[in-house]
C-alpha cells in the first residue's frame, strides 16, 4: 500500500534535535511542550514525541509525524505555530529534520511509500528551473 492522505499511515516525519544545556532543561520541556501543543492543533499533525538521549544528557529530541510533507508546511506557514513554535523550534541543532516515509511496519503489516524527492534534487537548487518528466528519486 502506498501512503497517501487518506490513510491513517503518517506519511513524513520530522526529527528536531537540541542540544540543552542542564541549567536550562526545565525551561526546555516547557516550550517543547508549549510547541508541539501548538503543532498539534493543525490539520495533518498525527502525534509528536518528546525525547532525551540515554547516552548523553544534554541531547532532546522532537518527534513530529505529519500525513504528508503539505500538511506540514502548510503548519509551519501558519501564524499561530509562526508566533509560538518558531522561535523554538530555531534553537535546534541546523541539520535536515523532515523525512517521507518510504516503509513502515507492523506486527501485522507492512506499507511502502514514494518519496517526492526530484530525481535531480541534489544538482538543482534556487534559480534552476526542472520539468515534469524528471521522475522522483526511487527508495
Amino acid at each position: 500500500m502506498v501512503f497517501d492522505s487518506n490513510t491513517s499511515a503518517p506519511g513524513l516525519v520530522v526529527i528536531t534535535r537540541f542540544n540543552v544545556p542542564a541549567e536550562q532543561a526545565e525551561q526546555f520541556a516547557l516550550d517543547a511542550r508549549a510547541a508541539i501543543a501548538v503543532l498539534a492543533q493543525r490539520p495533518g499533525f498525527v502525534d509528536a514525541d518528546l525525547g532525551q538521549s540515554t547516552d548523553d544528557e544534554s541531547l532532546r529530541v522532537i518527534t513530529t509525524r505529519w500525513e504528508g510533507i503539505g500538511a506540514y508546511r502548510r503548519a509551519l506557514s501558519s501564524y499561530d505555530v509562526k508566533l509560538s513554535a518558531i522561535p523554538f523550534l530555531s534553537l535546534a541543532i541546523d541539520e535536515p529534520s523532515a523525512f517521507e516515509i518510504v516503509h513502515a511496519r507492523t506486527p501485522e503489516s507492512a506499507r511502502e511509500g514514494v518519496s517526492g524527492l526530484a530525481a535531480d534534487a541534489g544538482s538543482i537548487g534556487l534559480g534552476f528551473a526542472s520539468g515534469p518528466d524528471i521522475p522522483s528519486v526511487q527508495s
